[in-house]
């Protein structure tokens, strides 16, 4: 089931300065529209754009043994971008903020939400003109419907071929790399969102995903939950006869088995801890998003807002003891975004429920601002 934009346009709203792209800021230039009844009259004519979508789903956390309320992230995310500034080509109308509503979980029936997640995904990527599309959570079950878009969108590898939707842990082959902090600087300077050869086939087309989270997700579980998106990848990758090009920055040892290591290492995921990621710093952050984004055509960025210290984002499902501190998660977004690969983010565990003040809202607008602005360019 799916959320009309229309019924979205109540949360665009907040302070009002002027008009003129001086003043500008999110509630003023968003612009809801519908993609759910396909009517391709209806849209509008083609213009560059940032395309954004809301998951209302929790059933997967409820399934994980998590604390519910994710469902309504969407919404807070919303609310929380809606007064921040916009400048350049976002705030003279160049590139356009385009909300297209949201999918929705009902009830425990996560399989049918995560299905209609993926083609509203899909039909986001696939849209004449899409710079980036922004998924707003949602449990972390959103990064199984965010895969699905994208391998069915023209985007992935798959080139609109799909994969199922069945649960169950990855068991390909390969050695993990517990990769250490460096030093480096970010390269990038923000180039078309998931820009790949004209000429490459969709078998050519290489894609990985980035997971800045203190969790693996790779449980291997009965049904899928908010912690099994990564092994369902990993399993479908497998079946479609590619492997999976996973990395995580932000592992917190301790809410990790030594079953679910051995899994990242038995996949060949890239990690680096939340005590690594302090101790490389913004530098180190910048050079190990860009060493992974440089073996890749298109990258999907997922950000699991435990990641981040209890006090930064207390409004989660799990809140993390230790964290990686907001500013290092910021490096590791504008690196991504400034790659020229990034086609596809979501933002994921937002429970407004136990969000204090708002804190853990505004840091994830924070953070889809930046990567926004950084892959249109779309700076003070």
């Amino acid at each position: 089931m799916t959320t009309t934009p229309a019924e979205m346009a109540e949360h665009w709203s907040g302070r009002h300065d002027g008009d003129g792209p001086e003043h500008a800021r999110w509630h003023q230039l968003v612009q809801v529209m519908g993609l759910h009844g396909h009517d391709e009259a209806a849209e509008p004519a083609a213009e560059p754009h940032v395309a954004l979508l809301g998951f209302r789903s929790e059933e997967g956390v409820r399934r994980n043994q998590g604390r519910v309320g994710a469902a309504d992230g969407p919404v807070a995310l919303r609310r929380a971008l809606a007064p921040l500034a916009l400048h350049g080509p976002l705030a003279r109308g160049e590139v356009g903020l385009h909300d297209l509503g949201d999918a929705e979980t009902l009830g425990e029936e996560l399989e049918a939400g995560q299905a209609a997640a993926a083609e509203l995904t899909a039909r986001a990527l696939d849209r004449t003109g899409s710079r980036l599309t922004v998924v707003l959570g949602g449990g972390h079950e959103t990064a199984w419907s965010s895969y699905l878009g994208l391998v069915g969108s023209r985007k992935g590898p798959g080139a609109g071929t799909g994969t199922g939707t069945g649960a169950g842990a990855g068991t390909g082959a390969g050695t993990g790399t517990d990769t250490r902090a460096g030093t480096g600087t970010g390269t990038g300077t923000g180039a078309a969102a998931g820009a790949a050869d004209p000429g490459m086939t969709s078998a050519e087309r290489r894609w990985g995903v980035l997971n800045l989270d203190a969790h693996f997700d790779l449980r291997d579980e009965p049904q899928p939950t908010s912690g099994t998106p990564f092994a369902q990848m990993a399993e479908a990758e497998e079946a479609a006869g590619r492997t999976l090009h996973y990395a995580v920055l932000g592992i917190a040892e301790p809410s990790n088995t030594g079953a679910l290591f051995a899994t990242a290492r038995r996949l060949g995921v890239q990690w680096w801890t939340d005590e690594q990621c302090l101790a490389a710093g913004a530098d180190g952050i910048r050079d190990v998003v860009a060493q992974f984004a440089a073996d890749l055509d298109v990258l999907y960025l997922t950000i699991d807002l435990d990641v981040l210290p209890a006090a930064v984002a207390p409004g989660v499902s799990a809140p993390a003891a230790y964290g990686v501190p907001l500013p290092l998660i910021a490096a590791a977004v504008q690196a991504a975004a400034s790659s020229g690969k990034l086609a596809l983010l979501d933002v994921v565990e937002l429970n407004p429920a136990l969000d204090i003040e708002g804190r853990t809202a505004r840091a994830a607008a924070r953070l889809i601002d930046d990567a926004v602005r950084t892959v249109v360019g779309g700076s003070a």
